[in-house]
Order: structure tokens, then C-alpha cells, then sequence
């Protein structure tokens, strides 16, 4: 009788999965229209409907810095038609949130990391360092002299220039914006020192010679400053780069997780969104849901000691 359950479920579970999608799927991005991760998931969505002939739609639901969207798709059935199109905060707001309505392991099945994106330091351009070497020794003569922008609290962004300041035991005083562009503004316009931005954005000013590069906050450096070296060739350790995947509620049967994971994978490799995330300044992955399971655990842990330390707090 056992093996009979046991062989009913199976054979349930991959019909289902052969079945999959059979209406439109929804595709919630916590974040609002225009931000990067809406940009990659409607990309990815017009694949998607493409390869699997079903209707993937986005829909926005940003605020709370990223929970309510969060939430909607930890609180919806495991049936593969409400995904989510997550960001870096997935894992930093674990530790930078004192408590959430969702678990950001528990309650989610894990299908891919699309992407991961490092980010580029920069200061303003008659900054009297030249290289990061002299940047660091410069902070280090002038303690909360050197003023650094925060687009967000709690963001990547934020927490890479947290990550900078205790393993080169600087003391830069943060400067809190709401939102990178107006942190990219006064910057611009001198009234701070420095920030960590997107490597996009940051290429158009460095190369436009409005801002001085001091480095990139990937393991490597990037083929599109090849002179530019990786903060940790300075800073042995550091690398802080933000990333994007797709989740499904908890307790998606293996089947359409499969499915998903072979579809968004294909996504990966078309030209328009391998395009489109190098727009981005972003490296594809397209890891297995297993891979990607222990990577947001991990990256929960290795997140949480930098958020403690910031004394950062949501807003």
C-alpha cells in the first residue's frame, strides 16, 4: 500500500509538471518600474512566454524595502504560477529587519540566481587621492573627514561601503540619501567625497571625467575598466557584489521546479537578456536550485555581521 502512495504521488507530481503552465503565471518584482530588477524580469518574462507559450506578467509591488512583495509570494500556493524576481535585500534584509512576516529560507523554493552585479567605488574628481591605495591613507590621516553617499539604508550599496570601512578601518562619515540620485548629484557637485554606485551608471561619469574610479567591488575586475583594479587586490578579502534570482513559494513539487529552472536557464543564454544584463553591467549565472539554496543561506550569514556592525536600522 505504501508503494502504491509513494508511486501515485510521483506519478501525480510529474503529470503536474508536464502540465505546467497552463494559464499565465504571475512574476512579482518588489521593486518599482524602471529599477534594474523590474528591467531583468520583464526581460526574462517576455522569454518565458516565449519558450513555455504562457503569459508571464509582471507586477510591481514595491515598499517596505522589498517585504511586501516578498511576503505576497511567501503566502501563495506552490502551484509555479506566482514567482518572485528577487534582489540582494532577499538576504540583508534578514538581518536589517528585526522581524519579518515571511522566512526568507523556509518560505521560499529556491529556482535560480539570474545574475550577479558588482558595483564600482567612486569619489569625486578633484579628490586629492589618486589611487585607492592613497584613498585609504588619506581616510585613514583624516577620520570622518571623507563623507561617503548611501542611496538607501540597508541597501547592497550601503552595505559594501560598511564592508569597506571595517576591513580597511577607515572612519567615513555616511551621508543618507533617499534614492542613488541625488547621492549621485551632490557627489557631482562636491558636496561629498564618495559613493559606491552601480558599474553602468558609474562607467558614464568615471569616463565622462566627472568621477575618479578607485575600484571595483567584484573578485576580478571588469572587462570594461580592465586598468581598474578589484578592491581586493588592495583589500585582500573584499568583494561585495549584488545579485538577482527567481523564487517560488516553499514546497514547489520537484517537477515544475524543474521546468522552470530548465526554462529560465534557456532564457539565460538568448541574446536579448545575456544583452540586456550586460546593459546592466551584470554577469549571468543560472546556478541549480540546490546551488542557489545554499548560496542564500550562506549569504544571509555572511551578511549579518556587516548589517550589526553598520548600526543600520530600515526607513
Amino acid at each position: 500500500m505504501r508503494m502504491l502512495f509513494v508511486f501515485l504521488l510521483t506519478f501525480s507530481a510529474t503529470v503536474l509538471g508536464q502540465g505546467y503552465p497552463s494559464k499565465p503565471t504571475r512574476m512579482i518584482v518588489p521593486y518599482p518600474p524602471g529599477s534594474t530588477p523590474d528591467i531583468v524580469g520583464r526581460t526574462l518574462a517576455d522569454r518565458l512566454q516565449k519558450g513555455l507559450g504562457q503569459p508571464f506578467v509582471v507586477e510591481n509591488r514595491s515598499g517596505a524595502g522589498a517585504n511586501i512583495g516578498t511576503e505576497a509570494v511567501a503566502k501563495s500556493a506552490p502551484d509555479g504560477y506566482t514567482l518572485l524576481v528577487s534582489f540582494s535585500s532577499h538576504t540583508i534584509n534578514a538581518t536589517l529587519y528585526p522581524s519579518l512576516p515571511y522566512d526568507p529560507v523556509a518560505d521560499f523554493t529556491p529556482i535560480t540566481m539570474l545574475a550577479r552585479v558588482p558595483s564600482l567605488l567612486v569619489g569625486r574628481a578633484d579628490l586629492p587621492a589618486k589611487d585607492l591605495g592613497e584613498l585609504i591613507a588619506l581616510a585613514r590621516a583624516k577620520p570622518r573627514k571623507l563623507t561617503i553617499g548611501i542611496g538607501g539604508i540597508g541597501s547592497s550599496l550601503h552595505l559594501a561601503g560598511e564592508k569597506f570601512k571595517l576591513m580597511t578601518g577607515v572612519d567615513l562619515l555616511n551621508v543618507p540619501y533617499k534614492g542613488t540620485a541625488p547621492a549621485l548629484t551632490d557627489l557631482l557637485g562636491g558636496q561629498i567625497d564618495l559613493m559606491f554606485i552601480s558599474v553602468v551608471t558609474g562607467a558614464q561619469q568615471v569616463r565622462a571625467g566627472k568621477l575618479r574610479a578607485y575600484g571595483v567591488t567584484s573578485e576580478k575586475r571588469q572587462s570594461m575598466f580592465p586598468d581598474l583594479p578589484a578592491i581586493g587586490e588592495v583589500v585582500p578579502g573584499f568583494e561585495s557584489t549584488a545579485w538577482f534570482g527567481v523564487f517560488a513559494p516553499a514546497h514547489l513539487p520537484g517537477p515544475i521546479t524543474e521546468k522552470l529552472h530548465a526554462a529560465i536557464v534557456g532564457a539565460l543564454a538568448a541574446p536579448r537578456l545575456r544583452e540586456q544584463l550586460k546593459n546592466e553591467g551584470a554577469t549571468s549565472v543560472g546556478n541549480t536550485p540546490k546551488e542557489f539554496a545554499a548560496f542564500v543561506r550562506e549569504d544571509i550569514e555572511r551578511w549579518a555581521p556587516i548589517v550589526k556592525a553598520s548600526g543600520a536600522t530600515p526607513n
